[in-house]
């Protein structure tokens, strides 16, 4: 199957803006302009192609998006040579003027902005320049696109401005309440227009991926009806795949279990991985080099390691230990953990061809893999009064083959301490579920949470969700922003 690449040719000159008080100017003549641009629906994908970019930028996926999320979990643990921004994720210590915070909202509005400028433009389209369906199949990825990253901002700074149009006029914080509701609109929309995974390219939004993030944002709001209803239309679309580590490899990672990845590749190039708009070459992520025994910046905190069960085999497939082995492909080295810490991250990285990761990887995000839409499809049953759903759902995850693990519902659970007798020990078993077979994928901060566990749960870390469930809004776009004051902060800030 082929690959997205997200590869901007043409577009760049349309669409590299920025997101604070500058407005696109389409009348350039020493640029394209949607009326000479819009002409075939190779222009239109290419347009939707920029879209995609923004996810690879150094703000969000290429470096800090794992960094941000996994460390204010706690599923990280720093070491010494751990940069100071980053360092501030896991103490909550971070400045109005942290840079990749800024980066992050820049990129998503970055992102947004040109997921706008192609909605309005695909719309505008005369009709038989391409056919109907593909025009509005294009619309829904845009759509998709601007429902996720208006989630990740919605998210991580609550009420934002809300833009829906490509020309960015100031604008004043709107409600979570309204950028939800678009969010919501947009996941309907898309879901609606999306092809199927089986006809699609590997990496493009798709209607199953559409429904998957309109659960998960259901969930985030603690609307169990709308997720169930939205995340069974996803269940069994896709499957868990036999060998739990293909999730995390390049060479297996377009398989049935991918709902939505963010896709990288060494095939193309990262020119501009260390750029920060979203404008250039970055087909390449540093998360194998960051996690990595090479640079070992972060390693696997104790409060991770020790949620596993004992012979659970998805620790053999999250983390190295002393003595794995290294490259089975060549020199077959024992793996040595580095500062006497009991064991690595294996997600995502390059060991299992390759002798070190010091190099950038072309390993993709799972964003949304079917194991997170069957365990959130059990938090809704159990929610909703139908707990024996919620088990069976649970055990399917545990039934994988490579990782099969006893069942709940069974002495042997019983007795290691996960009884499923009622709502509290099934919502408990679930909570464990998520955090072994989630770990490391950015999930964790938002689940804790959203269910109002996170000051139980990081509090000893000097968490308070009175300030650090939400980042500051940037200092920068605070200054630069006319509609906005320093009373528009968040609190705390």
């Amino acid at each position: 199957m082929k690959h997205i690449k997200y590869i901007l040719a043409v577009f760049i000159s349309l669409a590299a803006i920025n997101s604070c008080k500058m407005d696109l100017d389409l009348t350039n003549p020493n640029q394209l302009s949607p009326e000479t641009f819009f002409q075939n629906e190779v222009q239109l994908k290419s347009a939707v192609n920029a879209a995609y970019a923004n996810l690879q930028t150094r703000g969000l996926y290429a470096r800090h998006m794992y960094f941000m999320m996994d460390n204010m979990s706690q599923e990280n643990a720093g070491n010494p040579q751990l940069e100071a921004d980053k360092r501030q994720y896991i103490e909550y210590a971070w400045p109005t003027n942290h840079g990749a915070i800024f980066a992050y909202w820049d990129n998503c509005y970055r992102g947004i902005n040109k997921a706008n400028f192609a909605i309005e433009n695909a719309e505008l389209m005369e009709d038989g320049i391409v056919p109907a369906a593909t025009k509005n199949k294009y619309i829904g990825e845009a759509k998709f696109l601007r429902a996720l990253y208006y989630f990740f901002l919605v998210s991580r700074f609550g009420d934002v401005p809300l833009y829906t149009t490509a020309v960015f006029e100031p604008q004043a914080k709107s409600s979570r309440a309204d950028v939800y509701a678009l969010i919501i609109s947009d996941l309907e929309s898309a879901a609606a227009a999306l092809l199927d995974a089986d006809q699609e390219d590997f990496g493009r939004a798709t209607s199953g991926a559409a429904n998957a993030l309109l659960g998960r944002v259901h969930l985030f709001r603690g609307d169990y009806d709308a997720a169930r209803t939205a995340l069974l239309k996803v269940y069994g679309e896709y499957a868990l795949v036999d060998n739990f580590y293909d999730n995390f490899m390049d060479e297996t990672q377009d398989n049935e279990e991918a709902i939505f990845d963010v896709v990288f590749s060494n095939k193309y190039g990262g020119a501009d991985a260390w750029g920060e708009t979203g404008s250039g070459i970055a087909e390449v992520t540093f998360r194998g080099q960051e996690y990595g025994l090479t640079w070992f910046n972060v390693y696997p905190s104790n409060m991770t390691l020790d949620e596993f069960e004992p012979g659970d085999p998805r620790y053999a497939d999250s983390f190295w230990s002393n003595g794995d082995i290294l490259d089975p492909n060549g020199e077959a080295v024992p793996a040595e953990i580095p500062l006497g810490r009991r064991a690595a991250w294996k997600k995502y990285s390059q060991y299992y061809k390759q002798v070190n990761s010091n190099t950038e990887s072309g390993i993709n995000f799972r964003v949304i893999r079917y194991a997170d839409v069957l365990l959130m499809l059990a938090e809704c049953e159990n929610e909703v009064g139908t707990p024996a759903q919620a088990i069976a759902y649970l055990n399917e995850v545990r039934n994988r083959p490579s990782t099969s693990m006893p069942n709940y519902g069974t002495a042997a659970m019983d007795a290691a301490g996960y009884p499923v007798t009622n709502k509290a020990e099934i919502f408990a078993a679930i909570i464990h579920e998520r955090a072994v077979e989630l770990c490391g994928e950015q999930v964790r901060f938002n689940d804790l949470i959203r269910w109002g566990l996170d000051d139980d749960v990081l509090g000893s870390y000097g968490y308070n969700s009175s300030k650090h469930n939400l980042f500051p809004i940037p200092q920068r776009e605070i200054d630069a922003n006319e509609m906005l004051t320093q009373a528009d902060q968040n609190p705390g800030y």
